[in-house]
């Protein structure tokens, strides 16, 4: 995992509630809104996503096992928030490291030292 879980719990508390009310209007940050698996819960986290054509793609900064990440996956999509806009997202497929050329090159090394290896792709659309 590219982050720790420590890290990962503090973010959850602290940071993500913060960061949740600016990062849609932020880029690259963005906010994924997405449902629990079982609890059915809406749940916001923000994220570094970037244009694609025809979709997004959402560097793992915490790895592709992140509970966002698996109801993103199940439901087979979620809502994006970016640059004040709404964009529904479908097909969430997990990509390795030729998906991080959908990153812009002026980021790898941030990618690099976040030890980011994956993302995860989207297509426009609602699910």
């Amino acid at each position: 995992m590219p982050l720790s879980n420590r890290l990962a719990r503090f973010n959850r508390r602290v940071s993500n509630p913060i960061l949740g009310t600016v990062a849609p209007f932020l880029p690259p940050m963005a906010v994924v809104i997405h449902r629990g698996r079982r609890s059915g819960r809406r749940y916001s986290t923000p994220v570094l996503a970037f244009p694609t054509d025809g979709g997004y793609a959402i560097a793992l900064t915490y790895g592709p096992d992140t509970d966002w990440v698996r109801n993103v996956r199940a439901a087979h999509g979620c809502l994006l928030l970016h640059r004040g806009r709404q964009f529904p997202l479908s097909n969430p497929v997990i990509v390795d490291s030729e998906g991080l050329r959908s990153i812009p090159a002026i980021l790898h090394p941030l990618m690099r030292l976040l030890k980011v290896t994956k993302v995860l792709q989207l297509r426009l659309g609602a699910p």
